[in-house]
């Protein structure tokens, strides 16, 4: 025990310090690269997605407010100077939208002066409002001002009025329906996940009937309202903006799986079970997570658990290729880094033939393991969404009103 004492690396340890010089290093070269894809021209969208979703996302607010744009294809050049006016008095959502932003509070950062948290607040009022008066068909639900602040917070009222009104048109569309079916269509998807990964904690959840609306509040809020560090929130703002619209519900099942053997020893009973997942532990791995979430999505596409469930919602039709650029063919960026990809996944295989031995499962399997395989090497999340990008276009188009 003592010899391994002695060799552990402390906080004063040389070798520590060589950690955070690898680190520093690694941001740089992060900022470098997220650099160079902006300035290409057209900017290399494909490339920034890449860098929001591998390890520390886009590692500050300030590049946030560049790259945040491109994911969700706004013009900021086409953004107005001066916003309109908001109308609150004859507003129908104004009361029920100014009751929740009052209960905001948390969600501003510890310390920050009372008059500029108020500030805030009338701003995040007039965003909300201003995304529904211009988009009539939408329908403010509670939450919608838990993702909102977050793009207030980070990009200010102007940017992040015109990026909260397309993903509002967008990833967030089922939620802003008239009612919540085809929420719940997507909380549906959930324990099919869970199912495929863990039987057991699938037959364990099934057995408690503890259903799926302990997620409720972790998807419409994309996790905004359930965690506390805003480091956790933006970061996995940085994953979903980068990724197919229903990347959340991936992960929520990462992290229901991720804790699997406290599900596994809790009491089978659906209040004990809901009252257990509901609550959200504050030391999560979340680079693990979201490399897992990566994972599933690759293995267990929306499109097959959509055909599955002969369900037909706004995200698992989502099309994303109109979000990725307007400069440059998307589809093309996309089959460019699939062709990358698959040359290094060739060259992986290649080195690995004749130290492995093959079996003959199905071809499903094969091509899973072959994803799975590769992923290892190239990082999951990046190869969910680049590899089976293509599989985002729908068979039907989309018709948002």
């Amino acid at each position: 025990m003592n010899l391994k004492k002695s060799r552990s690396v402390g906080a004063s340890s040389p070798l520590n310090g060589l950690g955070k010089q690898d680190a520093e290093s690694r941001r740089k070269r992060k900022m470098a690269e997220i650099s160079q894809a902006l300035n290409m021209t057209p900017v290399d969208v494909a490339a920034l997605r890449r860098m929001a979703i591998s390890e520390g996302g886009l590692l500050s607010d300030e590049i946030r407010r560049q790259v945040w744009p491109r994911l969700l294809n706004v013009s900021v050049e086409n953004i107005p100077e001066q916003l309109e006016p908001v109308d609150r008095d004859n507003n129908k959502d104004f009361n029920q939208v100014l009751l929740d932003v009052q209960r905001s509070l948390r969600r501003f950062p510890p310390g920050m002066p009372d008059e500029q948290r108020e500030g805030l607040q009338e701003e995040l009022i007039d965003i909300i409002l201003r995304v529904l008066v211009k988009n009539p068909q939408l329908h403010y639900y509670q939450g919608y001002h838990d993702i909102v602040v977050t793009f207030l917070l980070v990009l200010g009222e102007r940017l992040a009025t015109a990026l909260v009104e397309k993903l509002s048109t967008h990833h967030l569309r089922d939620f802003m329906d008239p009612t919540m079916d085809n929420t719940k269509h997507i909380l549906n998807y959930l324990m099919p996940i869970i199912e495929r990964v863990n039987p057991e904690v699938y037959d364990f959840m099934q057995q408690a009937e503890v259903g799926t609306i302990f997620a409720l509040s972790w998807l419409i809020t994309w996790f905004g309202h359930v965690l506390s560090d805003f480091r956790h929130v933006v970061r996995l703002y940085d994953f979903f903006l980068a990724c197919h619209p229903l990347m959340p519900i991936y992960f929520a099942a990462v992290i229901v799986l991720h804790r699997e053997e406290e599900v596994l020893d809790c009491e089978c009973d659906m209040a004990m079970m809901h009252h257990l997942l509901s609550r959200i532990p504050e030391d999560l791995p979340y680079e693990t997570l979201i490399s897992r979430a990566g994972d599933l999505f690759v293995q267990f596409p929306p499109s097959e658990l959509a055909r599955e469930r002969n369900q037909l919602t706004a995200v698992s039709t989502f099309k994303d290729f109109e979000l990725a650029s307007t400069q440059q063919r998307p589809d093309t960026v996309l089959r460019q880094r699939r062709k990358e990809l698959q040359q290094q996944k060739q060259h992986a295989l290649e080195s690995q033939r004749g130290s492995v031995a093959v079996v003959q499962p199905t071809a499903r399997r094969i091509m899973r393991l072959a994803v799975m395989g590769l992923t290892v090497a190239l990082g999951a999340a990046a190869l969910a969404v680049v590899n089976s990008a293509l599989e985002w276009a729908p068979k039907l188009d989309l018709l948002f009103p």
